[in-house]
């Protein structure tokens, strides 16, 4: 997937503003690894308060998503993302502050849960901004490359960052890798000033927000159960490997993010060639694979090459399914829409993290990726029904 800013001026905006996201989602990206061992190690609460640690960031997206729409929509992409990395610094310097409450674990746990509701509520103002700011850049021709581009981004981050962040909790601590993450998003936050703005839409007649969830809940419902295999990469991966003593505990969100960003730069334009749901089938049959080779993983090299076929698959599903939002809707309806289909992505986040943690503390690390194969098998048979119901005959 190339583009050629000399001759198109939208094609290196894009790819600029493609670099902010990387850099900002960083500040997300550091800390997921870390999380949980920072409460159960340090805090020593249990890995039901570690999902929590995780997850209550995803909740807060959930709460925000139809706000955050109408905003992206009314006031402008580019107001919505500034926004946001304000939040993420934000956040990130809160959680700061918990790990040097460490001594008094329930204040710690308190504070941390405060910065984790932040960078939620940032990363709810992200999402769906900046894939409007792409969108209105380039057009919504090009939707499923920018939706490719953005996850790409985001993924690409979760593959560097979890490995700088198992590092830097390690040599320096919790609160020092939180002032690290904190750094990431005032930097992206400059570079948007070399941005174009791009046209809200603040007196267009718009219906509700439940009305247009009613338009897109199937394609969202399948977004959100693929989403549980890569919430349970995030929240528990480290602590599966230190359970069974293997080592690269480090490298599961790597695995993942290689063969997430893989796919987007190799196939990102498959949703524009060929459809969503034949893209969206093929990926979460791979993500089954990759979830069940990390549920019966009896030996390192499984599991991470579970992590990376689970990151080929859930790579496509979101950009496929968005593409179909993208044209389900008016323009002036998109951030709005784009953000009631994210929030189904960030309920599957947010409720993994907690429930996974109270059947890891019963039944172990692995079931938890059972859980995973499940979601995307659940997926699995939703895309495959949509696409026989696209293929009927008109009555």
């Amino acid at each position: 997937m190339t583009f050629s800013s000399t001759k198109d001026p939208s094609n290196g905006q894009l790819i600029l503003l493609t670099a902010v996201l990387f850099i900002s989602y960083l500040c997300v990206a550091i800390p997921l690894p870390v999380v949980p061992v920072f409460v159960t190690k340090q805090l020593d609460l249990s890995n039901l308060f570690a999902g929590l640690g995780v997850g209550i960031a995803f909740l807060a997206t959930i709460a925000s998503r139809g706000v955050v729409g109408a905003l992206t929509d009314r006031r402008g992409a580019q107001i919505a993302a500034r926004r946001g990395l304000a939040l993420y610094a934000i956040g990130a310097l809160v959680a700061l502050a918990a790990g040097l409450l460490a001594a008094t674990p329930w204040i710690a746990f308190a504070v941390l849960l405060a910065g984790r509701l932040l960078v939620g509520l940032g990363e709810s103002l992200i999402t769906v901004s900046v894939v409007s700011w792409g969108v209105g850049i380039v057009g919504p021709a090009r939707s499923s490359r920018v939706l490719a581009l953005m996850g790409a981004a985001m993924y690409g981050a979760l593959a560097v960052g979890g490995p700088i962040g198992v590092i830097l909790f390690d040599q320096f601590g919790f609160a020092a890798t939180m002032g690290a993450a904190a750094v990431l998003p005032v930097i992206g936050w400059l570079m948007t000033l070399r941005l174009p703005a791009v046209a809200a839409h603040p007196d267009a007649e718009r219906p509700s927000f439940l009305s247009i969830v009613g338009r897109i809940w199937w394609h969202g419902a399948i977004v959100g159960l693929q989403g549980i295999g890569f919430a349970a990469i995030g929240a528990f991966f480290v602590l599966y490997f230190r359970d069974q003593h293997w080592g690269y505990a480090g490298l599961g969100l790597t695995a993942f993010g290689v063969g997430f960003v893989l796919v987007r730069v190799l196939f990102g334009h498959m949703p524009d060639r060929v459809g969503g749901l034949p893209v969206a089938i093929v990926s979460l049959a791979v993500e089954l694979i990759g979830q069940i080779l990390i549920w019966t993983a009896p030996h390192p090299a499984f599991a991470l090459t579970g992590a990376f076929l689970t990151g080929l698959g859930c790579s496509m599903v979101f950009p496929a399914m968005g593409r179909e939002v993208i044209r389900l809707v008016e323009p002036h309806l998109r951030g709005t829409a784009l953000g009631g289909f994210a929030a189904f992505q960030d309920i599957a986040y947010g409720l993994t993290g907690p429930l996974a943690g109270l059947l890891a503390d019963r039944a172990g690390y692995s079931r938890v990726y059972l859980i995973g194969a499940v979601g995307a098998a659940a997926g699995l048979a939703m895309a495959l029904y949509l696409r026989r119901r696209q293929r009927r005959p008109a009555a």
